[in-house]
């Protein structure tokens, strides 16, 4: 099994494993961590794609998106954890579950 493929095969676990975590989880940070997860398995499986030959120097477009991406994902984490604090201001819950009707009106 070449370098490649193992990473890639971590990076489908790490997928599944954080689809798993959204699925399964009810509390909205858990389910922030998911999908960070996720985007974490999505990296290393591009960095994997990366590498055509091993003879050969790696493609630098998927590092590049990686790179943008990891970005993005800071910044989207950012904004959706300060809406879960927000909710949890204003609600005082963290899960979409225990909200009733008028609670999420009021958010």
């Amino acid at each position: 099994m070449s370098a490649a493929m193992f990473y890639s095969f971590v990076g489908i676990m790490i997928i599944v494993t954080g689809l798993r975590g959204m699925v399964a989880c009810r509390h909205l940070l858990r389910k922030v961590l998911a999908v960070n997860l996720m985007g974490t398995g999505i990296f290393m499986f591009l960095i994997a794609l990366a590498n055509r030959d091993p003879a050969g120097p790696p493609d630098p477009v998927p590092h590049a998106m990686v790179l943008t991406g990891v970005v993005v994902a800071i910044s989207a984490t950012a904004l959706v954890l300060t809406m879960v604090v927000r909710l949890h201001a204003a609600t005082g819950k963290t899960s979409f579950e225990e909200m009733t009707d008028e609670q999420q009106e009021a958010a």
